[in-house]
């Protein structure tokens, strides 16, 4: 098969640094084209990431180039405006999580998505993480095998932490000021009783906490509900569609330099647990301990060594296997609304409806 085409609908600093650099390192993709609204930071990137064309905006963009996937790292209170133009003219898209801020919002996405033939990929990278697929793997494995008993819990624990760990080292900038824009879903914010503390408060979570969100139902395995939201924001539960519990413990203390994201997978005679690194850490997985301890038989304990591959990186590993049609997305537009509807009535049961 013939490389497949990418183009970029902006390059700031997620955009080059989590996306960009990763994507014009891998041999079975081309970025061909760019479109940044700061002309003069997207000629400096084209320029350093050898991309031929560079356009002022996604419009002239899709006018001009024959493209088979784009990767738009927006903020992602502009996808309800930007992406009903990128579905109809691409296969295959990547955007950064959530899939937008109102769940009315994400919805509409999906229909025109779908309606548009359009396979849209929504980058939560923690799924392509080489700890968390090998976490996956024995997770399934387990349950299709029974072999350890019934999972019967599933913690996550996200405590605030220098995220970025130096990933924007490098970064491009001219200095130019963006000119114009899309209009943010932001612009017609909702007013509450709390005068807009309770808006406020789930835009928080859905930027922060979305990934363990979403984290919660890949390591379930299954669709779950919200059970209880502790009134200081520090705990949130869960219960599976089978029954499993789960909780996400939010900043039960914070680090200023390291990042120490974890999971714990129970099952009556077994354990994973995952560990993962900073989101924007470079040529580092995740770690991950297995722990077996069988009626009759002998404790063991595994910490198997993992590629060096961070969750970037392997993201768009996957993104271009999904365009090449040799995978299924790790996480898309219809199962990304889920995340919205669950924080949703996180922010509801948290503040009253």
């Amino acid at each position: 098969m013939s490389k497949v085409r990418i183009g970029f609908v902006g390059v700031g600093g997620m955009g080059q640094m989590a996306h960009l650099r990763n994507y014009v390192t891998i041999d079975d993709c081309q970025v061909v084209a760019l479109a940044e609204v700061r002309q003069e930071t997207g000629k400096l990137v084209a320029e350093r990431y050898g991309i031929p064309k560079v356009y002022a905006d996604h419009k002239a963009m899709l006018a001009a180039e024959k493209l088979d996937a784009i990767v738009a790292p927006q903020p992602f209170q502009n996808h309800a405006a930007l992406l009903g133009d990128l579905y109809p003219a691409v296969k295959f898209l990547l955007t950064e999580k959530p899939l937008a801020v109102a769940p009315e919002a994400a919805q509409k996405l999906v229909a025109q998505a779908k309606a548009a033939g359009c396979t849209h990929m929504v980058g939560y990278h923690k799924r392509s993480d080489p700890a968390t697929m090998y976490a996956k793997k024995t997770i399934d494995a387990w349950k299709a095998s029974k072999q350890y008993g019934k999972m019967q819990y599933v913690r996550l624990t996200m405590p605030s932490g220098d995220w970025i760990a130096s990933g924007f080292t490098g970064l491009l900038n001219a200095g130019d000021k963006v000119d114009g824009g899309l209009v943010s879903e932001y612009v017609n914010r909702p007013k509450d009783e709390a005068g807009g503390a309770k808006y406020d408060a789930y835009v928080r979570f859905i930027n922060y906490y979305i990934h363990q969100v979403n984290l919660m139902r890949h390591l379930l395995g299954e669709p779950y509900r919200v059970t209880y939201a502790e009134k200081s924001g520090v705990l949130l539960a869960v219960e599976s569609e089978s029954g499993v519990a789960g909780v996400l413990e939010m900043t039960p203390y914070r680090t200023t330099i390291d990042w120490e994201e974890a999971a714990l997978v129970a099952f009556e005679q077994a354990y994973v647990k995952l560990a993962l690194p900073a989101p924007l850490s470079s040529n580092r997985p995740g770690h991950v301990e297995v722990f077996t301890d069988p009626e009759g038989g002998t404790p063991v304990r595994t910490i198997p060594s993992l590629p060096w591959v961070h969750a970037m990186r392997q993201q768009a590993i996957n993104f271009v296997n999904v365009c090449r049609g040799q995978a299924k997305p790790p996480c898309d537009a219809a199962e990304a609304l889920q995340d919205l509807l669950v924080a949703t009535d996180y922010i509801n049961m948290r503040y009253g409806k």
